[in-house]
C-alpha cells in the first residue's frame, strides 16, 4: 500500500471515527442529562468515576501497549500475522490478572460508599471487571480490522453495543431504579458484549469469502484467529515483544497521566461522592469536542505516521516523499487542532454558565460548575495539541528512545499527582484541571522538541502549524470581548429571550471567525475537504 493509500485510508477512518465518537457523546450526553433526574449525583460519582476507573484501567493495561506495538509491527514485512495474533491473545490472560487484582483493591482497600445511597457496590465491581475481560476477547479481531483499515466495521459494532446500553440504562432506570448499581454494571456487560460479538461475526462471515482472497487478506479461516504455532518459526515475534513491553512501561504511566484526576479522588478521598459526581459530568461536557475530534484524528493518523515513517530512522535516510507527506500532514494537523482548540476556549469561557443550567439546571450551575468548564475550556486547547504532537512522536521514536521517554513520563506522573493534590485542597475541583494543564504543557514541549530535532536540518517546518495568522487571532480576540459582554448584560437570570439573544451573538462572533480561516488558512480548508471529509475526498480522487 502506497504512503497516499495510507493517507486515505487513514483519512477515512478518522473521519468515521469522528463520527462515531459524534454520535456516542450525543447519546452518553443525553444519558447522563436522563439519568440526572432518577437517581443520585452520589451514586452517578461511583459509576462515572471509581467502576469507569476500574474498567478504563484494566483494559487500558491489559491491551494498549499490544494494540501500539503490533499496529506499528505489522507496517512493514517483517512480521509475520501468526506471531501477531499469537502476541495478541496474551491480553486475555494479562487482563484475568489485572481484573483479580484491581477487584481486591476495589472491594477491600477503598471506602465502600453508604449501601443506603449506593447499593450493590461489590457486585458492581466485579461485573465492571468482567466486562473488561470480555471486551479483551475481541482483542486480534480489532487489530486486523485497524491494520486493514475496516472502518465501516467500527462504526456498526460501537454504534450498536452504545444503542444496546443506552437502551437497557434508560427502561432500567425509569423501572427499576431501586437496582442501583446494578443497572449500570448489566448496561456495561450488554456493551462489550455486544462488540465482541459484532466482530466475530464479521470476521467468521469475512474469512474464506471471495473478497477475502480479493483483498489478499492473511488470515485463512476461523482457525488463524486463534492461537497456535506456525512450522519453522517462533510462537511469538520477540522483536515485536520487546516493543510491546517498552510501549507497556509507558501505557502504565501514561493511564496515570490520562486519569490522574480520578486516580486522586479514589486513592486520597479529596472530593465526596456527590462532589466527584458533579465534577465528572462537568469534565465529560467539557471533555465531548476533545474526545469526538481530537481522539478520533490522534488514533487514526498514528496508523498513518506509523506505516509512513521508519521507526527510529533519521529523516535523511527514509523515502523523502514520504518524509514530505508526514511533514505536511503533522503541520495541517497542528493547524486543525490549534484552531479548534482557540475557538473552544474563546466561546466555552463565555458560554459555559449558560450550558450547564441548561443541561443540568442549577446542580450543576451554581457554585464550582461555570468556573470549572471554563478552566476546562482552555485545557482542550493543550489536550489537542498535545494529541498530535504525541502521536507523530511515539510512531517515529526508535525502542530505545520510547524507553528513555518512559522516565520523563514518570517524572511527569509523578508530579502530576502531587500538583492535584496540593492544588485540589488550594482550589478544590478546579486544581484537577490546573494540575491537568501543567502537565499537558511539559508533554507538549517535549514534543516540540522532538519534531524540532527531526525536521530540523531539513527544508520542512511542520510546527508552522502552531501559529495562527494575525487575522484569526483578531477575529478571536474581538469574539472574547463581545460574548463575555454579552453574557455579563443577557445571561443567564434574565429569562429565554435574553439567553436566545446571548446564543445569537455568539452565533454572529462564531461566523466572523469562521470567515477569518476561510480567508487566511487556504492550506487547512484544501487538507480537511479532502482527507477529512468522505464526500470531498471521494470527489477529489
Amino acid at each position: 500500500m502506497s504512503s497516499q493509500d495510507v493517507l486515505r485510508s487513514a483519512s477515512t477512518l478518522a473521519s468515521y471515527n469522528v463520527l462515531l465518537q459524534v454520535m456516542f457523546r450525543v447519546l452518553t450526553f443525553l444519558l447522563n442529562a436522563f439519568t440526572l433526574r432518577f437517581v443520585s449525583k452520589e451514586l452517578i460519582g461511583v459509576v462515572n468515576v471509581r467502576l469507569t476507573l476500574l474498567y478504563s484501567t484494566l483494559v487500558f493495561l491489559s491491551r494498549e501497549a499490544f494494540r501500539r506495538a503490533c499496529l506499528s509491527g505489522v507496517s512493514g514485512t517483517d512480521h509475520s500475522w501468526r506471531q501477531v495474533i499469537n502476541l495478541l491473545w496474551l491480553t486475555l490472560p494479562l487482563g484475568v490478572l489485572w481484573a483479580a487484582l484491581l477487584v481486591a483493591v476495589w472491594i477491600w482497600l477503598l471506602e465502600v460508599p453508604d449501601p443506603q445511597t449506593v447499593p450493590y457496590y461489590g457486585p458492581a465491581v466485579v461485573m465492571f471487571a468482567l466486562s473488561g475481560v470480555q471486551e479483551l476477547l475481541a482483542e486480534p479481531l480489532w487489530v486486523l480490522a485497524q491494520a486493514h483499515m475496516f472502518v465501516r466495521l467500527k462504526v456498526v459494532a460501537e454504534s450498536l453495543a452504545m444503542i444496546a446500553k443506552c437502551s437497557i440504562t434508560v427502561v432500567l432506570v425509569v423501572f427499576a431504579r431501586e437496582w442501583g448499581l446494578y443497572i449500570f454494571s448489566a448496561a456495561h456487560l450488554v456493551y462489550t458484549g455486544f462488540l465482541v460479538l459484532c466482530y466475530a461475526v464479521y470476521f467468521i462471515r469475512f474469512l474464506g469469502s471471495k473478497v477475502a482472497a480479493k483483498k489478499g487478506f492473511p488470515l485463512q479461516c476461523v482457525g488463524d484467529l486463534l492461537p497456535r504455532r506456525a512450522a519453522g518459526e517462533p510462537l511469538i515475534d520477540w522483536t515485536l515483544a520487546k516493543l510491546t513491553w517498552s510501549f507497556f512501561k509507558q501505557s502504565f504511566l501514561k493511564q496515570i497521566l490520562t486519569e490522574g484526576e480520578r486516580y486522586v479522588m479514589t486513592f486520597l478521598n479529596v472530593l465526596s461522592f456527590g462532589d466527584q459526581g458533579v465534577y465528572d459530568i462537568v469534565n465529560n461536557l467539557g471533555s465531548m469536542v476533545a474526545r469526538f475530534i481530537f481522539l478520533p484524528i490522534e488514533e487514526s493518523f498514528y496508523i498513518f505516521f506509523a506505516k509512513v515513517l521508519k521507526r527510529g530512522r533519521d529523516v535523511k535516510s527514509q523515502k523523502q516523499e514520504d518524509i514530505a507527506l508526514a511533514a505536511e500532514v503533522l503541520e495541517c494537523l497542528l493547524k486543525l487542532v490549534l484552531v479548534v482548540g482557540l475557538i473552544i476556549s474563546v466561546f466555552g469561557y463565555a458560554y459555559s454558565h449558560l450550558a450547564l443550567d441548561i443541561y443540568g439546571g442549577s446542580l450543576l450551575s451554581s457554585g464550582a460548575g461555570p468556573t470549572l468548564l471554563r478552566c476546562y475550556s482552555c485545557y482542550v486547547l493543550l489536550l489537542a495539541i498535545n494529541g498530535v504532537t504525541e502521536c507523530f512522536v511515539f510512531a517515529a521514536m526508535s525502542q530505545e528512545e520510547v524507553d528513555k521517554y518512559n522516565f520523563v513520563m514518570l517524572a511527569l506522573s509523578v508530579s502530576f499527582l502531587l500538583l492535584s493534590y496540593v492544588l485540589t485542597w488550594w482550589a478544590g475541583s478546579v486544581g484537577f484541571i490546573l494540575a491537568n494543564c501543567l502537565n499537558m504543557g511539559l508533554r507538549i514541549s517535549h514534543s516540540v522538541l522532538y519534531i524540532r530535532r527531526c525536521f530540523g536540518s531539513t527544508q520542512w517546518k511542520p510546527l508552522r502549524g502552531l501559529l495562527p495568522s494575525p487575522l484569526l487571532i483578531l477575529a478571536l480576540a474581538v469574539s472574547a470581548v463581545v460574548t463575555t459582554l454579552s453574557e455579563g448584560l443577557l445571561c443567564c437570570d434574565g429569562g429565554w429571550l435574553l439567553r436566545m439573544v446571548h446564543i445569537g451573538v455568539g452565533a454572529l462572533c462564531l461566523l466572523g471567525v469562521f470567515v477569518a480561516v476561510l480567508v487566511t488558512e487556504t492550506r487547512l480548508i484544501q487538507f480537511v475537504r479532502t482527507q477529512l471529509l468522505p464526500k470531498y475526498r471521494k470527489k477529489h480522487t
